[in-house]
């Protein structure tokens, strides 16, 4: 099951031309990561997160099933001078350790058992930057699947232990041509 899906993400990988950007719950919220610390990049993709979160200056982990897209992060991250601890782990089997991590960033990826492992792997006060995609949706981005989709509040209910910092899902609410829509996005803290 787990090279099927690498499989798949593998050539995806493979055909992106261009770098991905952060997500926007990480990008807009950097105030708030510690100023030193422990941070994982959770199904990182081409690791524009975890990028960013060396950048800032931590300790960056980042994992992702697809050996293509940690070879793609590992030459940005040389191009950049920056480190990544990267690795390839299919996080469903192999979830974070309890208490390893300061931050997690998770973006665009949904595997709702993995809640009570990415909760128990923050330390206390750690952060978790979680951002994906709802089924209130205006557009047809992200999975056609809607295993992969938000129900409405649903990430809020998925870390109950967790205390909510930022929260922000608009679904089809008022002016439906302006702000943050087709995702939820949610900063939560380990006390």
């Amino acid at each position: 099951m787990h090279d099927e899906i690498a499989t798949c993400w593998n050539q995806r990988y493979r055909e992106a031309i261009t770098e991905q950007q952060p997500a926007k719950v990480l990008a807009d919220n950097l105030h708030l990561l510690p100023v030193a610390g422990q941070a994982l990049d959770l199904a990182c993709g081409l690791g524009a997160n975890a990028l960013l979160l060396a950048r800032h200056g931590l300790t960056t982990w980042a994992w992702d099933i697809s050996p293509v897209a940690i070879s793609r992060l590992d030459a940005a991250a040389r191009a950049a001078g920056l480190t990544v601890h990267s690795e390839v782990r299919a996080v469903t089997a192999r979830p974070p350790e309890p208490g390893r991590f300061d931050v997690i960033v998770v973006s665009r990826f949904l595997e709702r058992s993995l809640a009570p492992a990415l909760q128990a792997a923050l330390r206390s006060g750690g952060l978790l930057f979680y951002q994906t995609f709802s089924k209130l949706r205006l557009s047809k981005d992200g999975p056609s699947n809607p295993a992969f989709l938000l129900d409405d509040n649903e990430l809020l209910r998925l870390f109950p232990a967790l205390k909510v910092r930022i929260y922000r899902e608009e679904g089809q609410s008022g002016d439906i041509t302006r702000g943050f829509r087709n995702e939820a996005m949610l900063v939560a803290q380990k006390e």
